[in-house]
């Protein structure tokens, strides 16, 4: 693709644009390309060095899967986020698989995963931005582990809740039982019956339209 493109993106994002050649960044934009993903498709599954993946519009997920067929959500990402751990061939010290799903119509640039591990290799910068953007995505992936081993649902339901109502500025969070289920690492059936205790309690509202927050203040609370 054309450096005018990429160009002024890259600038933006990478803090070692301009330290590398023209050459690498002629490089790197030839070997990047404007792709829509759309909702519920397959983008990576551990398999392959897919590239490094930012995210213009919409939505990723990132999970782990058990040999039993059991997938844990690590964390998502959204407008503006990165992706490293979908380029195995740069990070080649990350060796588990690690799948990315599009839970919306996603609108991503990627860079070939073989085109920034060669040019990573010429220039340590890259490769220490590399380490550093997935480095900071293991606190997001603790995190999770920590509440799945360490918490009770209503409370990690609670955080869900809460934090998606903070991140999509609104009161109602319009997710199935389901994808909420594999967001906190827990069953369908068990959130479900959460949620309806929420619901006696008056904290929240569940319709065919969404969870409604009701009672803000003790959905809060539920989460410390």
């Amino acid at each position: 693709m054309s450096r005018t493109m990429f160009d002024p993106i890259y600038k933006e994002i990478f803090p070692f644009w301009d330290k590398i050649s023209e050459t690498d960044k002629d490089y790197i934009c030839q070997n990047s390309y404007t792709i829509t993903y759309p909702k519920d498709t397959n983008i990576h599954d551990g398999n392959e060095c897919s590239g490094v993946i930012f995210v213009r519009s919409g939505s990723l997920r990132l999970s782990i899967m058990s040999d039993e067929g059991k997938d844990i959500t690590l964390y998502r990402l959204h407008q503006r986020d990165m992706c490293m751990l979908s380029a195995s061939c740069v990070l080649q010290t990350i060796t588990f698989d690690v799948f990315i799903n599009a839970e919306e119509d996603s609108e991503c640039y990627v860079i070939s995963g073989p085109a920034f591990a060669a040019v990573s290799e010429r220039n340590p910068s890259i490769k220490i931005f590399a380490l550093e953007t997935a480095v900071s995505r293991f606190s997001d992936v603790m995190w999770v582990m920590q509440q799945i081993l360490f918490m009770s649902l209503d409370k990690r339901l609670a955080i869900f809740l809460s934090d998606e109502s903070a991140r999509t500025g609104s009161n109602t969070i319009t997710l199935t039982h389901g994808q909420i289920a594999k967001y906190i690492g827990s069953a369908r059936e068990a959130v479900s019956r959460m949620l309806k205790y929420f619901t006696n309690e008056k904290i929240v509202e569940v319709s065919r339209g969404g969870i409604k927050i009701l009672d803000k203040k003790r959905l809060r609370k539920l989460a410390l």
